[in-house]
């Protein structure tokens, strides 16, 4: 098995040097060129003294960032994508966690970053794939690396308005990326349409297949995802087979019956996960592609990515819920209930996850890796590392595991994965919100904020749009004069969010 990422590209690149790897539909880069930038960058920053450090890539999502996170790699590095379009409060808040000392710019991103207040040294993306490479220095670079070592470091919410920095090495990715290929079949004519954020991990099921293979991973432009019609246009446009999407974005195009007019007419491989697929709308999708496979995939940032698949092989009723079937090989699952016992069949447990793909933990957050990255409670023969999801699951009269919900406030809005409190954190900040509880309706996938204070809930999601990202933003802000407590004094979470469903089932 290959022991660095860039494996993949070197046995790519010679084979099929002129065909497209990435495209936006407006720019794209071959295999070849690829190559030959990631290795510009990689020897760029390893002449200027970078090594085993974090290099963060602000750029737009587009194919040269891409080729800024294998440069990264190359030089032996690891990279920390942080987009352009995030709002500059949490970019500085990662960059205060992060401390590099380089940046790498690109797209028109270099006036923005300057503004940032960081001390790391910009260098500018087009200059430094121009770099003829140095073989000899990153053949050395090669020599001395290990498949321990980190690739990449994705933020994701934190419940004290810091943003988490998940370590993925080598060794977690290649891993991923073999059992996820087998699991779906990718092949050399996989033309995979992205549909996710380039900084969060999800986008490695397309960019790490897309090197293996030889396939082509088209970066969906964000507008068309407001207009389901030219998505699907764009779909067909560009003969994509396979889409491993949030279920909410496969929703968007059912639910407003874009498929009774047109269908993705190329489409065999459907993969979906981070949410619940609502089972009417996955019949939709089903009866508009009666020939493609269909499968749910389940996991964590900080297990690497999926660790769970099902092929959805039956029917199911209106009220169930798709499986999310079995571990990946060479990844194990913990049903664990709260007094860390294993669960019975059919009893729910959290779900717990161990073998190569945890991760290593939170970048300099080592109490928060601790109570999350902990010893496997069932064996107390030596040390072994599993991670608490937080997420509650059990395993159905088929021995399928199945999701049931989330064990605390960690939610998941919009396909992505948020933390409530950092919503909260957020919000307190404002000089005139004084308490602050945020609650989720599940049903209505919607957010609702309530605090106390003087500002005005306009004036809140205001503020709001300037510190976290469009899906972190409230669907509902409401003031009130006083928070209801509960006898111990704490915010009475409970009834807010039944005060939250009720508001809404009058409004829906």
């Amino acid at each position: 098995m290959q022991r660095n990422v860039l494996e993949y590209l070197e046995a790519t690149a010679p084979r099929l040097p002129d065909k497209v790897a990435f495209s936006d539909g407006a720019a794209s880069l071959t295999f070849g060129q690829l190559f030959r930038a990631a290795r510009g960058i990689g020897t760029l920053l390893a002449q200027k003294g970078h090594s085993r450090e974090p290099v963060a890539v602000f750029m737009p999502r587009c194919p040269d960032t891409v080729a800024a996170f294998f440069g990264v790699a190359y030089s032996g590095c690891f990279y920390v994508p942080i987009d352009s379009e995030m709002p500059q409060y949490r970019i500085e808040l990662i960059l205060q966690t992060l401390r590099p000392r380089a940046v790498l710019c690109g797209g028109g991103t270099r006036p923005a970053a300057e503004q940032l207040g960081t001390d790391a040294v910009l260098y500018d993306f087009d200059e430094a794939a121009r770099t003829a490479p140095d073989d000899a220095l990153l053949s050395s670079i090669r020599a001395g690396q290990l498949d321990t070592d980190p690739l990449y470091v994705v933020f994701t919410s934190g419940s004290t308005g810091v943003p988490k920095g998940v370590v993925a090495c080598h060794r977690s990715v290649i891993d991923y990326i073999e059992q996820l290929s087998a699991a779906l079949g990718f092949s050399e004519d996989t033309v995979f349409g992205s549909q996710t954020p380039l900084y969060f991990d999800a986008c490695l099921k397309e960019l790490y297949p897309t090197l293996k293979f030889g396939a082509t991973t088209y970066l969906i432009p964000r507008s068309l995802f407001l207009s389901p019609v030219r998505l699907v246009d764009y779909l067909n446009e560009h003969r994509i087979n396979t889409v491993c999407w949030v279920a909410s974005a496969l929703t968007m195009i059912s639910g407003l019956k874009v498929l009774d007019k047109k269908i993705p007419e190329y489409l065999h491989t459907v993969a979906f996960g981070s949410e619940v697929f609502p089972i009417r709308q996955f019949k939709r999708w089903r009866a508009a592609l009666p020939g493609a496979r269909f499968t749910n995939l389940y996991g964590p940032t900080e297990c690497t990515g999926m660790s769970c698949f099902y092929h959805v092989d039956r029917d199911f009723e209106d009220d169930e819920s798709i499986p999310i079937g079995r571990p990946f090989p060479n990844t194990g699952i913990l049903l664990l209930t709260q007094d860390d016992r294993e669960a019975a069949p059919g009893q729910v447990g959290e779900i717990c996850i161990r073998g190569t793909c945890v991760t290593m933990g939170y970048y300099r957050m080592p109490e928060k890796t601790a109570e999350c990255f902990v010893q496997n409670p069932l064996n107390d023969a030596y040390p072994e590392l599993i991670y608490r999801t937080g997420d509650l699951g059990r395993y159905n009269d088929r021995g399928e595991l199945v999701f049931v919900s989330r064990k605390d406030y960690q939610i998941k809005h919009m396909g992505h994965r948020i933390e409530l409190q950092e919503i909260e954190a957020a919000v307190a900040a404002h000089p005139q919100a004084a308490a602050v509880c945020a609650v989720y309706h599940k049903e209505k996938d919607r957010i609702v904020l309530y605090y106390t204070g003087e500002a005005q809930p306009g004036e809140l999601t205001a503020f709001l749009r300037e510190k976290l990202p469009r899906y972190m933003i409230p669907n509902r802000t409401e003031r009130l004069e006083r928070m209801p407590l509960t006898p111990n004094g704490k915010i009475d979470r409970k009834l807010l969010a039944a005060r939250a469903s009720g508001a809404e089932q009058e409004k829906g």
